[in-house]
């Protein structure tokens, strides 16, 4: 009787989770009050309106300058105290950063458009609890009946998906809203408009920063289909929301997706999460190193050399991980410790550090060069220009670990790989961006503080400095009386933004990361409204072809779309297959600009069947009535629509999106004027009634106690 219970409130959980995305393909209306905190903020919105594509913008009227070319340079962690702590050490007081102090400042590099200001960091949820497709520790479907929560300090990963797509969103989510909406992000709509694209990371290529631009996931940690492993063990239950996992039908761990996204160049850490057997679909019992190389990627792991040998080749992408795991520190670590006077009298000198792949050519700056060079020399980034971010990711984890001299390393690093791209790019046709995702916690101080852990530091100038770090929640001191861990936490300053070439002027002032999405993809030209993004699927078309006795359906032009829904039926209405539809993350992954093939399962030879393709994002649909052909036999037409022999490519049928105004997303002609009211009316009742049956599942659960 339990186990029936816990079953039907399961399926009333996902179903009213489905019963959410399905209304948010429905319109770009903005989404009912639902969130529990009504805090306002200072524009006057609330958090339902902040996390809204778009909705925490400050400079919304502010217009771009176009670029061909747009680097945006991160440093995960880097708040202005980072910044200076590196400064101070390693150029002196009045020194200067050949890179970081040179972007955005007027002057420094000619006649070329500069700016510099700050931009805001909240995120509008602590957890995945916070949002509408939260999980237990088993990954099943925990939602929240009233997402959203003002969170003054944000995560990596809610402040990539910020900037990469333009929508605030709950601390753990990659580039989905509070609901569990995927958001088209900066590398999808750059793949739609025809341009190159690039991922550069001395972090693990899973990891959140790089992660916003090639996937979308409720949890961070979901790493690969067996979770974050080597492969020899799996706990995908534990890093990821089980609807998502492509063997329960859903879009794939974050490794797959990078596939899927297929960006022209992804250099990076975290080789051995591609050991992972994927466990559904299409590539099931081969390694992620497998499918890679199957989809025709170019592919190093962990050989610095083969990466700075790699050239363009067409069609064949760019996968190059340098590490196991996160690439080695520039400076071996020091330890901040509690107040001791002989730490003054005997202060800290950074090492080199013997391991660091720099030392075998594979620095950020060498790994910013090689990807600059094939994005250069591939003729979409030729014809119509590229993206290309950059991070410097170790700022951040050397800071959680109170360790000083990897900081600083890092810092350094990250600026070398600034100062070698602005002196090897067009400015006068490329904006140069350099930015945080977070502010960290060292504190320069004047003397070792007494409640904090503190390193001290023999600077460039010859004199003393102390670094202090004191955020951690927890006494995480060893028996030493040094920092034992990896617990320092952010902090929810405002960061820096500086920019130089064409668009520069949209970082001054007060910003917010959201902003930095528009300045990005208004420069490049990408579509940033939610109706110009569902714009991007009106050509989409669905081809269905046979085999060797198996049907596929192969989906292209669909750019406006994240997710793809299907469903066939047979000629007596009945559903013969159809995709999962639990929760946002369940269905189809969309492969940006490619053909997204689709096995038909349960076509039996000779019948009538009638398909429906539908874009999860944009809404836009195809159907295609076809007959299956006999077996053994040319298949003649029999006056079926759709039906006939198989083209050369054995293509039996085919459609695209009609895209008819006078047709409403619920099949019924919308009314002149009013049928936008009509829209608005119906999806908002349709929204309640998913929220009241999240409420009515919690309610049931907490009853059931």
């Amino acid at each position: 009787m339990e186990e029936r219970k816990n079953m039907i409130k399961h399926k009333a959980l996902t179903g009213a989770i489905a019963a959410l995305a399905s209304v948010a393909t429905l319109g770009a209306l903005a989404a009912p009050a639902l969130a529990a905190d009504t805090t306002y903020s200072p524009n006057g919105k609330s958090v339902a309106e902040l996390a809204q594509h778009g909705g925490a913008q400050r400079i919304a009227a502010i217009g771009n300058k176009k670029a061909k070319n747009v680097v945006l340079f991160l440093g995960d962690g880097m708040g202005d105290s980072e910044i200076t702590v590196a400064r101070d050490y390693l150029k002196g007081a009045n020194g200067h950063f050949d890179g970081l102090d040179a972007v955005g400042q007027p002057g420094a590099l000619g006649d070329v458009q500069a700016g510099t200001g700050q931009y805001t960091t909240f995120s509008v949820g602590n957890g995945s609890k916070d949002s509408a497709v939260g999980k237990d520790g088993d990954g099943k479907l925990v939602a929240n009946p009233n997402p959203g929560k003002l969170t003054p300090v944000t995560d990596s990963s809610a402040s990539g998906s910020a900037w990469a797509t333009g929508t605030k969103t709950y601390n753990n989510a990659v580039d989905v809203d509070i609901y569990g909406n995927p958001q088209l992000n900066l590398f999808e709509l750059a793949k739609a408009a025809g341009k190159a694209t690039g991922n550069v990371t001395t972090a693990e290529i899973q990891d959140a920063t790089p992660a916003v631009l090639e996937s979308h996931s409720s949890e961070r940690a979901c790493y690969g289909p067996q979770g974050k492993t080597d492969g020899t063990s799996n706990n995908a239950s534990k890093q990821c929301l089980i609807n998502q996992l492509k063997e329960n039908g859903g879009i794939g761990s974050i490794s797959e997706q990078l596939l899927d996204t297929r960006a022209d160049v992804t250099i990076g850490g975290g080789s051995k999460y591609f050991r992972q057997t994927v466990q559904g679909g299409e590539y099931k019992g081969k390694t992620v190193w497998e499918q890679a190389k199957e989809m025709g990627f170019q592919t190093v792991e962990n050989d610095p050399a083969a990466m700075n040998a790699l050239e363009y080749k067409e069609g064949q992408p760019v996968l190059a991980l340098m590490s196991d795991g996160n690439m080695p520190t520039k400076f071996n670590p020091s330890k901040a410790t509690a107040q001791d006077p002989a730490k003054d009298a005997n202060p800290t000198v950074c090492t080199p550090n013997a391991d660091w792949l720099g030392n075998q050519g594979s620095s950020l700056k060498d790994m910013t060069k090689k990807a600059l060079d094939l994005l250069n020399d591939n003729p979409n980034g030729q014809k119509n220009g590229f993206f290309l971010q950059v991070e410097g990711a170790s700022i951040d984890k050397q800071d959680h670990a109170g360790n000083a001299c990897g900081q600083i390393g890092e810092t350094d690093d990250f600026d070398q790989a600034i100062a070698y791209a602005m002196q090897n790019v067009d400015l006068s046709n490329t904006l140069v961006i350099v930015t945080a995702d977070h502010a960290h916690t060292s504190q320069i101080l004047n003397a070792q503080p007494a409640y904090a852990l503190s390193t001290v530091l023999k600077t460039a100038d010859g004199n003393n400095m102390v670094v202090s770090y004191g955020t951690a929640q927890e006494d995480s001191r060893d028996t030493d009386g040094g920092y034992n861990g990896g617990d320092m936490e952010h902090t929810g300053t405002q960061l820096r933004i500086a920019a130089s070439g064409p668009g520069a002027q949209r970082v001054i002032g007060l910003t917010d990361q959201t902003d930095n999405f528009y300045t990005i993809a208004g420069a490049l030209g990408l579509a940033t409204s939610t109706e110009s993004q569902k714009a991007l699927s009106d050509n989409g078309t669905v081809k269905v072809s046979a085999a060797d006795g198996k049907f596929t359906a192969d989906v292209d032009g669909f750019n406006g779309d994240a997710v793809l829904s299907y469903e066939l039926k047979d000629k007596n209405d009945k559903t013969v297959a159809a995709s999962d539809s639990s929760t946002p993350l369940s269905g189809v992954r969309v492969k940006t600009a490619q053909t997204t093939p689709i096995a038909l399962d349960g076509v039996t030879e000779g019948s009538e069947y009638t398909l429906t393709v539908t874009g999860r994002q944009s809404g836009k649909a195809v159907t295609v009535d076809f007959q299956a052909p006999a077996a053994n036999s040319a298949d003649k037409n029999n006056g079926k629509p759709g039906a006939g022999n198989a083209d050369k490519n054995g293509v039996i049928a085919s459609g695209k999106v009609n895209n008819d105004t006078k047709a409403g997303p619920f099949g019924a002609a919308l009314l002149g004027k009013t049928g936008t009211a009509v829209l608005a009316a119906a999806v908002a009742i349709a929204m309640l009634v998913a929220v009241a049956m999240l409420v009515k599942t919690a309610k049931a659960a907490k009853n059931d106690r």
